[in-house]
């Protein structure tokens, strides 16, 4: 953000607002973390501020401070279509595209609002009055500590607003583990430490609260585990019966595609699920190194994120779509040998 850019975030907020945070749809911990760790302190300059999520979430990250004042568009419409129509200023988090939001996309669309964006995704959509984007921000969590720093907000951060930004930095550096993780990253974690953010217990809470029912469904996507050491690459299968057969809950598949790169040698992961319900296979790309995963999705499966993470889909089955995969894999050899 310039400084023309933060005046004008400062003149919006010191007067009353009617504020509505959107992040997108599915959201993980990055995402709830940081529009929580906003709604918090926007609250307490006074500002009558709202979260609305476009879906349901993972049970294990409903533990954050205010997850009970979350309104789910999908659950309480009415109430999420009146707040939207009546904002003032909304702010999306964590994605930077409005296709991003399910069915939400339309009232957002149609709102009468100053919009602003932060995000670290690639290529960002200019739907927003003011954008907030860097990519080399290893999270939306930290991009919210920076935006309240750049406001001069910084002694204002609360326990609860600690708690939810380190939440969502954790999540998205695979407990600081991925390449985004800077020294800025850890300055950022270690003050957030020292406002209040328990992490010891923030960590039980996202990481150590599994169900039998998902233990067995990790075994199972590991027996399903297709290793091709000529590209490098492992990727994991589930079907809906598979899901159906062992209970699946939403978040339940979080973070299974990483255990593809705990294998010697290997750099690119993917997982591939079935949906039914949505009609797609969807699929998560990992990749450690300069293999970008982001061109890949984007180029092939309707998809996109970060250079080492990113996302996509299939409209046909999960044969034809590892089937498909599998055959473009020789023309990246050279970059997967790099």
């Amino acid at each position: 953000m310039n400084f023309e850019e933060i005046n004008s975030v400062k003149a919006l907020l010191s007067k009353p607002q009617k504020i509505v945070i959107v992040p997108h749809k599915n959201p993980d911990g990055d995402a709830i973390g940081s529009t929580l760790g906003l709604w918090h302190f926007l609250k307490n300059m006074g500002q009558d501020a709202s979260v609305i999520v476009p879906n349901d979430y993972p049970r294990f990250l409903k533990w954050m401070p205010g997850n009970e004042d979350i309104i789910n568009f999908e659950r309480k419409n009415s109430e999420a279509k009146e707040r939207i129509s009546q904002a003032t200023l909304i702010f999306t988090l964590d994605f930077n595209h409005l296709g991003r939001i399910g069915q939400m996309q339309s009232e957002l669309e149609s709102a009468d609002a100053t919009f602003i964006m932060i995000d670290h995704h690639q290529e960002p959509a200019d739907y927003a009055q003011i954008t907030y984007s860097d990519v080399s921000m290893s999270s939306t969590c930290e991009m919210v500590y920076t935006f309240i720093e750049k406001l001069g907000g910084v002694q204002a951060i609360t326990s609860e607003i600690a708690n939810c930004l380190y939440a969502g930095i954790m999540t998205d550096t695979g407990s600081f583990k991925f390449a985004s993780t800077t020294s800025r990253t850890h300055r950022v974690i270690a003050d957030l430490i020292d406002k209040g953010a328990e992490n010891t217990k923030i960590h039980h809470q996202i990481y150590d609260t599994n169900t039998p029912a998902r233990l067995h469904l990790l075994g199972c996507a590991l027996k399903n585990m297709v290793i091709l050491e000529k590209f490098r690459t492992a990727y994991i299968t589930l079907s809906q019966e598979e899901l159906d057969a062992h209970e699946y809950k939403k978040g339940d598949t979080e973070g299974f595609v990483n255990y593809g790169l705990t294998l010697d040698g290997i750099i690119f992961a993917v997982i591939f699920i079935e949906n039914k319900e949505e009609g797609i296979i969807k699929i998560s790309f990992r990749s450690v190194g300069d293999f970008s995963v982001n061109e890949f999705a984007r180029k092939h499966f309707q998809g996109g994120g970060h250079d080492n993470a990113a996302g996509g889909k299939s409209d046909v089955s999960i044969a034809e779509t590892t089937k498909f995969f599998e055959s473009l894999l020789p023309n990246y050899t050279d970059k997967l040998w790099i």
